[in-house]
């Protein structure tokens, strides 16, 4: 990898993207933080060069993109970093942790992460600006939208839908063949037996 990579954010989820890509021996340039008190921080060894309209100092052929802003339910503020940089001739790179496995088949978008311990089996597809986070297991055949957040641990057995911009709660199960609607939620450690309607909140059994 040639170019120099920035990182959007400069919070928790920034971190574990920041670690993973220094295990690839990536070039990271720097964060980007619109929080003042955090400008000229180092995180890792890589400092926080400005809020994010730095970005836009640098020409898109010579720069690649991290989105390192996480999510806890609420995907929009990742899509609108992600859209806003798209418009602007920006690129998002996939960041995936040497320790993560993606077996033959896997079909990544743009600006999807899979961080470590993470699991892809055949047949997945996981759509642009999507985390797959730590130890989350995602089995045969699933298909996962745009914009959501497979948290740490969760499970997807085979052939789950995950529409756009959905987030699946740290240690939950989702069994074969169940939808989980677009923007919708499962709650951590619930098991979704059956559907999840788009906009839904599922934290039972």
């Amino acid at each position: 990898m040639n170019k120099k990579i920035i990182i959007i954010g400069a919070g928790g989820h920034a971190k574990v993207a920041l670690a993973a890509l220094l295990e690839c021996q990536a070039t990271v340039m720097g964060l980007t933080e619109n929080d003042p008190r955090k400008h000229g921080m180092e995180i890792l060894g890589c400092r926080v060069i400005g809020n994010d309209a730095v970005i836009t100092n640098h020409d898109p052929q010579e720069v690649l993109l991290v989105n390192g802003v996480g999510s806890t339910k609420d995907n929009t503020p990742r899509k609108k970093i992600f859209k806003t940089f798209k418009a602007l001739g920006f690129t998002f790179i996939n960041v995936i942790h040497p320790a993560a496995f993606c077996s033959r088949g896997v079909i990544l978008s743009e600006g999807v992460q899979i961080h470590a311990g993470a699991v892809l089996q055949p047949g997945v597809t996981i759509g642009e600006n999507t985390i797959i986070n730590t130890g989350a297991r995602i089995d045969h055949d699933c298909l996962i939208g745009a914009h959501a957040h497979i948290a740490p641990g969760a499970v997807l057995c085979g052939d789950v839908r995950v529409a756009e911009g959905a987030f699946i709660g740290s240690g939950a199960c989702v069994i074969q063949g169940v939808k989980i609607g677009r923007g919708s939620i499962v709650g951590a450690g619930c098991t979704a037996l059956k559907d999840v309607g788009p906009g839904e909140t599922f934290v039972g059994r």
